[in-house]
Parts: structure tokens; C-alpha cells; sequence
């Protein structure tokens, strides 16, 4: 079977329950649990995805220092900005 969206899955559901068609047979045919079935047929719209919170990264703890390197830069010539290489080489001597 094809790869559908949820909500063109809701509407094949909704369309083979009309048909006649079983619970369990709306679940074999179309490869989900009773929750998705019976969701379904209670609505016609998948209700959202849910936001996932932002995860922390390893570079949280320096992203002060890197803002402050970079806030210095803004007032630097063109050609004496730091490169990522060199805020790298600051932030490894800095941390020992």
C-alpha cells in the first residue's frame, strides 16, 4: 500500500467503515491500531503533531563567549574577523 497522509488515511477509514467494514478489519487492511481507527471515525482531522522542546547541545555553555567574540567582530575590519577555526582554537585554549 502506498504511503498516505493522515489525513488521506482518515478519509480511506471513514470511507471503508461506511462500506460496512469491521474494526478490525478497517485495522488489518489499513496497518494501524484501534486508537488510530477509532480516531478516525470520531474526527475527520488528525489532531496536530505536538512541539518537542528544544533539546540542549554540548555548545550551550560556551554560546556566551562565542556571542561576545562575535559582537567584538562586528566593529573589526574585514579582514581581522575570527573564523570559525579560530573561535574554535579560543574556546579549546580557554577551556584547558
Amino acid at each position: 500500500m502506498p504511503r498516505m497522509s493522515k489525513v488521506e488515511l482518515y478519509a480511506a477509514i471513514r470511507r471503508d467503515h461506511r462500506g460496512g467494514m469491521s474494526m478490525r478489519e478497517l485495522e488489518s487492511k489499513h496497518g494501524v491500531t484501534w486508537r488510530t481507527v477509532r480516531k478516525a471515525l470520531d474526527s475527520s482531522w488528525p489532531e496536530p503533531r505536538k512541539k518537542l522542546p528544544p533539546r540542549a547541545t554540548r555548545l550551550d555553555p560556551y554560546k556566551p563567549v562565542i556571542d561576545e567574540i562575535l559582537r567584538a567582530d562586528l566593529d573589526a575590519p574585514r579582514k581581522q574577523r575570527h573564523t570559525v577555526t579560530h573561535i574554535f582554537h579560543r574556546l579549546v585554549a580557554r577551556a584547558g
